[in-house]
């Protein structure tokens, strides 16, 4: 009896320990499908539309941020009932060499350009980025920071698969940082990424934390590699999100727009600082001229002190006047009933200098005329939040019209043709002075002036086209952020880029 149950036992043993061995198996297997079914569906939202879609895209035209932003939120609430619920990209596990502190300088689009350089030099060092300080002191002196402009927890969350970011320093470096104990430096100009990797990577090594106190142009345009590039474009495209506030505001000044039918966004650049910083007085009495140098002599950072407004003119230096603006649209001819929403902020000499416009252009609006004071209380005295606002109804226009090729006029071009190549007119100011004075003195008929503007701007509507590289001359060449065209997948890009047109 005995003898049969240790029997028994020792043929059952062996079973038992199968029976086992397929549970592990069986288990191990369901955990891997599970944890691969997570990390897919995680990366689904990332990667996805870089399978599919060929990322990053231009095969959505039409396809705006905050019309996406509207149909992304339902979508993601449909599927996950009453509770939106947002799927991020696993986080990029690496090695951390140390801490990226920076301070934005200029205007907001200065800045977004900026941001976007940032994030791609701290993910190439493998660094941990710190979220940026925007600029306080220049002349719009906004005390907007980060959070009040861009949705900050998206923008940290969205790109968690490339680099982390923070939104301060751990508790030991802050504490040493507020001791005054950082390295502060100011980045060489328009370097490309091996100097940063060579040279500035050794001193985050060394000192843990780097703050950068200028941020504008210190990455190069061109000769980045393609990852680059493209992280560039997925910051600015994607990461970059405005506060849910401004894109709500966004979308009403778009509606009431879109109720009476198409609209031009003029992104008008007449405005005191430009005109001081350029030496444009083209139109001022004498004590605008006054008023305008005294400001430029006022400013430090502003070089040039001494300027002769006529040159700066003829050379295209200067942002087209409001006048010659209303002459150039109807030259274009630009209907005049179209809706034209003026993007820009108090214009210098006010209604006397806009009369001209005006009465070319019955049918013009500003979001101060457009919305109720109660709308723009939370953005007065916020210049960036209130240039966001531009920004978005830009991107929405049928047709942008930038009067001078600044930080907005180039950042707002290069979404657009992300965007699906919507038509931007670019105005070659050098050849449009020089038709308006032909005509004013009589050197050109009405037709003749025409025809002729029409003629030179016959393709300069944002269509594709290669960036251009000037070697050695970055400050010369076509700014990235105007033209990504690494980021331009659609095969109207792709068919001029295979003919070699330019």
């Amino acid at each position: 009896m005995a003898k049969r149950d240790i029997t028994a036992a020792a043929a059952a043993a062996p079973s038992g320990s199968r029976r086992m061995r397929m549970w592990m198996l069986r288990a191990t297997t369901s955990v891997l499908l599970w944890t691969c079914i997570v990390q897919l569906t995680a990366l689904g939202e990332t990667w996805g539309p870089r399978v599919l879609k060929g990322w990053p895209s231009c095969n959505h035209r039409g396809r705006s941020p905050l019309a996406t932003g509207a149909k992304e939120a339902v979508r993601v609430k449909v599927s996950s009932g009453d509770q939106p619920r947002r799927v991020f990209p696993p986080k990029r596990v690496y090695k951390n060499n140390g801490y990226l502190m920076v301070s934005c300088n200029g205007g907001l689009n200065q800045m977004r350009a900026a941001i976007c350089d940032m994030v791609a030099i701290a993910r190439f060092m493998n660094v941990t980025l710190i979220v940026p300080e925007l600029d306080k002191t220049s002349f719009w002196a906004d005390p907007s920071e980060f959070h009040d402009i861009f949705d900050v927890d998206h923008f940290i969350t969205s790109l968690r698969d490339e680099v982390r970011i923070l939104k301060e320093l751990p508790p030991r470096l802050k504490s040493r940082v507020e001791r005054g104990r950082i390295y502060s430096m100011a980045p060489t100009s328009w370097s490309d990424i091996s100097y940063y990797r060579h040279r500035i990577l050794p001193l985050i090594q060394k000192h843990k934390v780097v703050h950068f106190n200028r941020t504008d142009a210190r990455l190069a345009n061109n000769g980045q590699p393609l990852q680059l590039q493209r992280l560039r474009c997925r910051v600015n495209f994607s990461a970059l999100k405005f506060t849910p506030q401004i894109e709500e505001l966004g979308r009403k000044v778009v509606k009431l727009l879109r109720r009476t039918g198409p609209f031009l966004v003029l992104h008008l650049r007449y405005e005191m600082d430009m005109l001081a910083f350029s030496g444009c007085t083209l139109g001022c009495n004498d004590d605008e001229v006054e008023e305008l140098t005294r400001m430029r002599y006022d400013y430090e950072q502003w070089k040039v002190k001494k300027i002769d407004s006529d040159e700066q003119r003829i050379e295209g230096l200067c942002p087209l006047t409001p006048e010659e603006t209303a002459l150039t649209l109807k030259a274009l001819d630009i209907d005049r009933n179209m809706q034209i929403f003026v993007a820009a902020g108090e214009i210098y000499g006010g209604e006397r200098r806009m009369a001209t416009l005006a009465r070319s252009y019955p049918k013009l609006f500003k979001k101060e005329t457009l919305l109720e004071s109660s709308d723009l209380k939370a953005f007065q005295n916020h210049s960036s939040q209130m240039a966001a606002l531009d920004y978005l109804v830009s991107l929405e226009s049928d047709v942008f019209v930038p009067t001078y090729d600044g930080n907005m006029a180039k950042v707002v071009e290069g979404h657009r043709r992300f965007l699906g190549f919507k038509k931007t007119i670019l105005l070659d100011r050098r050849l449009l002075v020089e038709l308006i004075d032909q005509f004013s003195s009589g050197n050109l008929s009405w037709e003749e002036f025409s025809s002729a503007v029409k003629e030179v701007h016959a393709f300069r509507v944002g269509n594709p086209t290669r960036r251009l590289v000037i070697p050695d001359r970055p400050k010369e060449e076509e700014y990235f952020y105007a033209n990504p065209q690494e980021c331009l997948r659609s095969s109207a890009m792709h068919n001029w880029l295979l003919v070699g047109r330019s």
